[in-house]
């Protein structure tokens, strides 16, 4: 460096200035990615069109309100109050009808409480004299807009009408102080009660006749779809314990309890165990809409729309469980799960198609006996069951390969492969002669895979964290003091196919309460009776 022996000089090209510029324009706005906001903007109205159709229904009642200001005639009768009409407007109009319907009689029924305390206690301070009024009035103000009022609005069944007691605090220190300045307290409650009228009758006029989008309508397919979900997750959840040979467990991370990107109807089936505030909120919100499209029955039964949900989140719970044993670090080895597949599928199947026929019938609100389809998804359970009971020496530890190897497995109803479970039996012998190191080639080639299981989870249940030492290869080989660990192992590797089958049988016992809630909405909302 400066000329210096055994320096290195490095020449570093001055910024070129000209391309910023560009790279600015580009993008649009620099440090914006104006592209990118607009295409996430495209895809979340493609997603779902309602959203924007909602979007211009709450500015086309806005501007109908707003006319009334802009035109001159409309402004010198309704004059400067009817700006309350643009904000009951934009508080009450709500996604959907119902929605709108319970918000606006929140906000009615709010400002007439309000006038009416405000017009009593004016009056009443007015004949106190100008000295005592505008302590009467504070008084008041503290007490019945703030004290009383916040107080009763958090009781547990007031709750649904928390918007209506907002509405007495705002409103009623609004006239009982406009009323003390103005001094005609009852001039200014009527004002304020004919503007919100207006903008009430707005809102409820543009949402009702402009693309209406029902609560109940939407409560409906809400509950049909947790039914697909329902069926979807069940059938997934089985496809792949059974055709995945080696189920390979994914490193512990913040995400690996929740996501599972290959398996989009788990995601689905967590969303339906979620569903419980979505479904009474449209549920309540159903109840103030008038009789429309399919559901022209005055006081129709959507509560039990909410008790069907929550038997459909009572039977989705033990198919969470079933992928909680699918991605469990224990798994039962392949030979073992295919065994009774057979049985397995057909139980999952008929349970699936039976949720699919539930969801169906509610869709097209039919009601239909399912007896056929009961008894079919009970005699595919039983027959899972006798298979289990007939053939629970595979599921036990204690189970030992004849003493003449040559002799073959006792085989299911079906085809039934070895396990590589009986070899484990014989492992003392293995380590005390030799004549047993050249066993059937066959029998070592089925104990590789399960020796390389056994060993990743034995380092799991002797260490946490896990352990950089392998167990099996410490000392150049196998060892006989890890015999009782892995018989441990692999006696709860056994375990983990019993815990898949009950758990089945048991969402199968659970379609019984099912079927009961379904056929009870069905009652009451009278659907149309069709027999198989």
């Amino acid at each position: 460096m400066n000329g210096k022996k055994g320096s290195v000089e490095i020449d570093i090209p001055p910024p070129n200035k000209a391309k910023q510029p560009e790279d600015g324009n580009k993008s649009g706005f620099q440090g914006f990615p104006c592209k990118a906001w607009i295409w996430s903007a495209w895809e979340f109205c493609k997603d779902d069109v309602d959203r924007v159709i909602f979007s211009f229904k709450v500015g086309l009642a806005v501007l109908l309100v707003s006319l009334l200001i802009l035109l001159r005639g409309a402004y010198e009768i309704f004059g400067t109050n009817i700006i309350w009409s643009i904000i009951t407007v934009a508080i009450m109009f709500e996604y959907t009808v119902g929605e709108t319907f319970n918000r606006g009689f929140n906000r009615a029924l709010g400002s007439l409480l309000a006038a009416i305390l405000a017009i009593a206690v004016g009056e009443l301070a007015q004949l106190t004299g100008r000295i005592a009024e505008p302590i009467i009035i504070g008084l008041s103000i503290f007490l019945i807009a703030g004290a009383i009022t916040s107080f009763v609005k958090l009781w547990p069944s007031l709750v649904p009408y928390e918007h209506g007691f907002r509405v007495i605090i705002f409103t009623y220190c609004f006239i009982i102080v406009s009323g003390y300045r103005m001094g005609n307290p009852i001039r200014t409650s009527m004002d304020r009660l004919y503007s919100i009228a207006i903008g009430g009758f707005v809102a409820a006029f543009v949402n009702v006749l402009v693309f209406p989008m029902w609560a109940g309508e939407q409560l409906h397919e809400e509950l049909v779809n947790s039914f697909n979900s329902l069926a979807d997750s069940l059938e997934e959840c089985v496809k792949k314990y059974l055709e995945d040979e080696e189920l390979n467990q994914a490193e512990f991370s913040e995400k690996v309890m929740d996501e599972f990107p290959d398996e989009p109807a788990y995601r689905k089936c967590r969303t339906t165990l979620n569903s419980s505030a979505k479904l009474e909120s449209l549920a309540d919100a159903s109840k103030w809409e008038p009789p429309h499209g399919r559901f022209r029955n005055f006081f129709y039964p959507w509560s039990e729309y909410v008790k069907v949900g929550a038997v459909v989140r009572y039977c989705a719970y033990e198919v969470m469980a079933l992928h909680g044993v699918l991605h469990s670090e224990i798994q039962a080895p392949y030979n073992l799960r295919i065994a009774f597949q057979s049985e397995i599928q057909d139980a999952a199947n008929q349970a699936a198609e039976l949720v699919r026929s539930l969801g169906k019938d509610i869709w097209n609100m039919k009601r239909s006996l399912k007896t056929s389809l009961l008894n079919r998804v009970h005699s595919s359970t039983e027959r899972l069951q006798r298979v289990i009971d007939m053939h629970s020496y595979l599921l036990t530890p204690h189970y030992d390969l004849p003493d003449n190897s040559s002799n073959p497995l006792p085989k299911l109803s079906h085809v039934l492969p070895t396990t590589p479970y009986d070899f484990l039996d014989q492992e003392d012998d293995v380590c005390s002669t030799n004549h047993e190191k050249s066993s059937n080639h066959l029998t070592q080639n089925l104990t590789e895979s399960y020796y390389e299981m056994m060993r990743k989870q034995s380092r799991r249940l002797n260490s946490w964290p896990s352990s950089e030492v392998d167990p099996f290869e410490k000392g150049g080989g196998f060892r006989i003091g890890i015999l009782p660990q892995m018989r441990a192992v692999k006696s709860t590797a056994a375990l983990s196919l019993t815990t898949f089958t009950s758990l089945l049988i048991e969402f199968v016992v659970r379609l019984d309460h099912l079927v009961e809630a379904v056929d009870e909405l069905s009652k009451m909302a009278k659907f149309k009776h069709e027999d198989l």
